[in-house]
């Protein structure tokens, strides 16, 4: 959050596929039913497969709102979800990146492939270059993301990542620990805003 202001919509970045095991599916679906818990709505890609659907499908389920944003491009082949609270179409990734980030209060990045981990990078980079202060977690589960949170840390010690900018990511293995420590993240410090939205 930024200040003390609540979130009220969280962004999910996840694969459109569903992966090897069902654990992914199982958490989730979890995530989606915390964030209703929570009294939050939910914000991802618009897709109706793989964990992006289920996720989209758990928070419906509990009635809660979900916004989907996807280009014109990949509506057919992500297959967007005809069932959302609201599915907004866009012309480009970029265009569904900054949207997603505008329409968001905060970000979970959980199991994924490379549209994922684009996601979840630039919304990073986004931070480190104070566009934004909203809190980013990265859910990690059954170990998924250990092999890169090492990359990351090997890049923090040979000083390629500031120590204060691999803090704005919180990462936990479990769906309700992980909103609870973005709820009560606050920003670190003041990121000076070194390039505007337009210059993006």
């Amino acid at each position: 959050m930024v200040g003390d202001d609540p979130i009220k919509r969280i962004c999910v970045f996840c694969g459109s596929n569903a992966g090897a095991r069902s654990v992914y599916t199982d958490v989730a679906q979890q995530l989606g039913k915390a964030i209703v818990s929570h009294g939050m709505g939910l914000v991802y890609g618009g897709g109706s497969i793989g964990l992006m659907g289920i996720i989209a499908d758990a928070v419906l389920k509990e009635k809660g709102q979900v916004i989907g944003v996807i280009p014109h491009a990949l509506a057919s082949r992500e297959f967007a979800h005809p069932g959302l609270t609201e599915l907004r179409m866009v012309s480009s990734m970029h265009e569904r990146k900054a949207m997603m980030a505008e329409l968001s209060d905060a970000f979970i990045a959980m199991s994924g492939g490379f549209g994922t981990l684009d996601e979840f990078f630039e919304i990073l980079t986004w931070a480190q270059l104070g566009l934004h202060a909203k809190p980013i977690g990265l859910l990690n589960v059954q170990g998924y993301f250990d092999l890169l949170l090492a990359f990351i840390n090997h890049a923090r010690e040979d000083r390629f990542i500031q120590t204060k900018h691999h803090r704005l990511m919180i990462t936990s293995h479990d769906p309700e620990e992980l909103l609870s420590e973005l709820i009560r993240r606050k920003p670190l410090y003041k990121v000076p805003q070194l390039i505007d939205w337009k210059e993006t």
